[in-house]
């Protein structure tokens, strides 16, 4: 029986799916855990199921010990693991794509309504009890139906946004490393186009690509810039993606009309700038927030460390 180290809380399906085979120290405290206890923890483990809070790096991977064998992160993204470093190791990391596709999209999409229909300054309104009354022109927002939506990463998410912008009236033009099928981008009417022409034509921007060195502030001050000044930003990717600082200057400059968030540059922090913008709607990282999304989640991380551990092929390693 190896030893299987949990980061922080999860589902207890995912428990029970671990314990059913090894004995399982998993931490159980309300607030993150610290990186001094984390490195105490890991020691001598065979497997680290990871939360995407934990930064699994060289130092992580040392302290645990040679008998580790897998990294199984609990999100989609994996830019809190060094990759290069579990390899040089021999350890296996592995992340959990498709499980929280449609759960983020639907998170993405509502960002979009919240952002394009004044919804949560119009939250805001009502429960600050200040007076109202409607009129023709109280809280204009603008309409989807025959707008532009453009995809930055057209993954499983981004082609599940893409879909929901079509049942709205959409269409959708993507910006990605590669085509997606032919069948896929009939069924989308979605068209390939490069990001300058993406961020020009587009009444709606949603981010969906991966993070790393070459997406760091891949929207910046230049591709706000580039963007329509009635158009919308949205992002449920990862935080520096975008340029927090620009994007709070855009806003405020009317440069584009509003933007969408649910991931920061350095969350939890938020740049103040933003949070005093009647123009952006904001909320905490909850893009695969569903019971049944973050169970699926878990339990798929489980299953790629027992995999490991038998000695098989995890369900979905990363590269």
């Amino acid at each position: 029986m190896g030893k299987v180290v949990v980061t922080g809380r999860i589902p207890e399906a995912a428990l029970e799916t671990l314990r059913a085979e090894h004995e399982v120290d998993a931490w159980a405290g309300s607030e993150s855990i610290g990186r001094e206890e984390l490195l105490a923890r890991v020691a001598g483990a065979d497997a680290v199921v990871s939360l995407l809070t934990e930064r699994v790096d060289g130092e992580l991977l040392d302290a645990a010990g040679p008998q580790l064998k897998v990294v199984s992160n609990v999100a989609v993204g994996y830019d809190n693991i060094d990759v290069p470093a579990c390899t040089e190791r021999g350890v296996t990391a592995t992340n959990t794509p498709g499980v929280l596709t449609e759960a983020t999209a639907d998170i993405a999409f509502g960002l979009i309504l919240m952002a394009t229909r004044r919804l949560g300054e119009g939250e805001r309104l009502i429960r600050s009890g200040q007076a109202w009354k409607w009129g023709m022109f109280f809280l204009l927002g603008s309409g989807l139906q025959g707008k532009t939506l453009g995809i930055v990463g057209m993954g499983g998410i981004g082609q599940a946004t893409a879909r929901r912008a079509r049942a709205f009236g959409m269409d959708v033009v993507y910006q990605s490393r590669s085509e997606i099928a032919p069948g896929v981008a009939a069924e989308l009417g979605a068209r390939r186009v490069e990001l300058d022409e993406l961020l020009a034509v587009s009444d709606v921007v949603s981010v969906h690509c991966p993070y790393g060195p070459a997406t760091h502030h891949l929207i910046g001050a230049e591709q706000l810039a580039a963007m329509k000044g009635t158009a919308y930003l949205v992002n449920t990717a990862r935080g520096p993606i975008v340029d927090e600082a620009a994007l709070a200057a855009a806003l405020r400059d009317g440069v584009i009309a509003g933007a969408g968030l649910d991931v920061f540059e350095k969350e939890p922090q938020v740049h103040p700038e933003l949070l005093d913008l009647e123009n952006v709607a904001l909320v905490p990282h909850l893009g695969s927030a569903t019971v049944e999304t973050r169970t699926a989640m878990a339990v798929l991380a489980a299953e790629n460390s027992l995999a490991v551990l038998r000695d098989e092929q995890p369900p979905t390693p990363i590269g």
